[in-house]
C-alpha cells in the first residue's frame, strides 16, 4: 500500500496535458532582416523628424517677454530695503517701464517667475497639513506636527495655514499700465479668478464650515504665518469668496515646482475693452510692484512673464529638440547599418567568410 502512494506521488505533480502548461500553443517568432529592419529605422527617423519640425514650429508662434524685475527700475531702493528682516512689515513700491516691440495676439498670460528657489526639497515639501487645508475644523487649533517650526506662533498661536510652504507665500503684487501715445494711460485688466485647477479650487482647498459665522471668526484663535502681511481671512479684501484656503493666488502658490527656476499663474488678459480686444498692443507699459517678497537670502532673482499659448503650451523647446536629436541618431544608426549590410551582407556574405 505504501509503495502504491510513493509511485503516485510524481504523477499527481505532472502539469496538465494541456497546449497551454506543455506549451505546445503556437508562436510567431519574427526574422530580423535588413529588408524588414532598415526600413523601419528609416520610417522611425521620418517620423521624429516630422514630430520634432511641427512642434518647433507650434512653439516659434507663441510670444513670449520676460522680464526680470529684481533689481530694475526703481526697485533697487525695494531690494536694498528687504535684505533686512526687520523691514518685512514695511510696504515697499518701485515702478519698472517697459516696452512690447510686438503685440501679443489672442490670449495673454501674465506670470510671476523664480530663479534659484527649491521648492522639491522634501522637508519643505512635507511642511503642510492638508487635512487643515481640506477644512477640518479641529486642525486649526492642532496643526500637525509636519508643519513645525510653523505650527505656533510666539504667543502659542496655532497658525493656519501653517508649514514652510504657506510660509513662504509669494506676495508681490503687480499693477500693468499701456502708456498709449495717442490717448490716456490705461490700466491692463487681469482676471485674476479662475487660474487654478479644478481639483485643486473644489476638492483639495476648503473652508472650514462657517455655521453661519464670519471667516474671520471660524479662523478666531489662529495666527497668522510669520512671513505673512494679512490674515488667511482677509488675503483679497475686494472679494469676500476668494478668502481662506481657497484663495487663488494661495493655491497656485501650494502647487509646488519640480525646478528651482519656474513661473506661476498671475492673471490672464481680459479682452472686453479696447485697446485689449485682440490682445496686448504693442508699446510702452508701465509696470507698479508692491516689493514684498525678499530673495537676497536663497540668491534668487525674481521676473514677470508675459506669452500667449497653444495646445502646446508656452515657449519650451526641450520636445522638440528631443524628437529632432532621436531622429538624426536613429538616421544615423540606419545609415550605418544599410552600409555594412550594402558591404558585408548584401550578396548573402557574412565577416565570416
Amino acid at each position: 500500500m505504501g509503495k502504491v502512494k510513493g509511485k503516485a506521488g510524481p504523477l499527481s505533480q505532472r502539469p496538465d496535458n494541456s497546449a497551454f502548461k506543455q506549451q505546445r500553443l503556437p508562436a510567431w517568432s519574427p526574422m530580423l532582416t535588413a529588408n524588414t529592419v532598415l526600413p523601419f529605422f528609416y520610417l522611425m527617423a521620418l517620423i521624429c523628424m516630422l514630430l520634432g519640425v511641427w512642434l518647433l514650429l507650434t512653439v516659434q508662434s507663441t510670444q513670449e517677454l520676460k522680464l526680470d524685475y529684481t533689481e530694475a527700475g526703481t526697485c533697487n531702493i525695494c531690494f536694498e530695503k528687504r535684505k533686512n528682516v526687520n523691514n518685512a512689515a514695511q510696504s515697499c513700491s518701485c515702478t519698472v517701464v517697459f516696452p512690447v516691440e510686438k503685440a501679443f495676439k489672442g490670449d495673454v498670460f501674465f506670470y510671476y517667475g523664480l530663479r534659484n528657489f527649491h521648492q522639491n526639497l522634501r522637508r519643505y515639501m512635507d511642511s503642510r497639513d492638508d487635512a487643515q487645508l481640506v477644512g477640518r475644523k479641529q486642525k486649526l487649533q492642532n496643526p500637525s506636527s509636519y508643519c513645525w517650526p510653523f505650527t505656533k506662533d510666539q504667543n502659542g498661536l496655532p497658525i493656519a495655514p501653517c508649514g514652510a510652504v504657506a510660509n513662504s507665500i509669494f506676495n508681490d503684487s503687480f499693477t500693468l499700465t499701456y502708456l498709449d501715445p495717442g490717448s490716456p494711460s490705461s490700466q491692463v485688466p487681469l482676471l485674476r479668478r479662475g487660474i487654478t485647477w479644478y481639483t485643486d479650487k473644489n476638492i483639495k482647498y476648503r473652508n472650514p464650515r462657517t455655521d453661519n459665522l464670519t471667516l474671520a471668526e471660524v479662523f478666531e484663535g489662529t495666527a497668522q504665518p510669520p512671513y505673512w502681511q494679512k490674515p488667511v481671512y482677509d488675503l483679497d479684501p475686494l472679494d469676500l469668496t476668494n478668502n481662506g484656503f481657497i484663495n487663488d493666488d494661495f493655491i497656485v502658490w501650494m502647487r509646488e515646482a519640480a525646478f528651482p527656476n519656474f513661473k506661476k499663474l498671475y492673471g490672464i488678459l481680459h479682452r472686453a475693452n479696447k485697446p485689449f480686444t485682440k490682445g496686448l498692443p504693442a508699446g510702452n507699459y508701465s509696470m507698479e510692484i508692491a516689493y514684498n517678497f525678499p530673495v537676497q537670502h536663497f540668491q534668487g532673482r525674481k521676473e514677470v512673464v508675459l506669452t500667449t499659448l497653444t495646445w502646446f503650451g508656452g515657449q519650451n523647446h526641450f520636445l522638440p529638440i528631443a524628437y529632432l536629436v532621436t531622429s538624426s541618431l536613429i538616421l544615423l544608426i540606419a545609415i550605418l547599418l544599410t552600409v555594412v549590410w550594402w558591404k558585408f551582407g548584401k550578396d548573402g556574405k557574412n565577416v565570416q567568410e
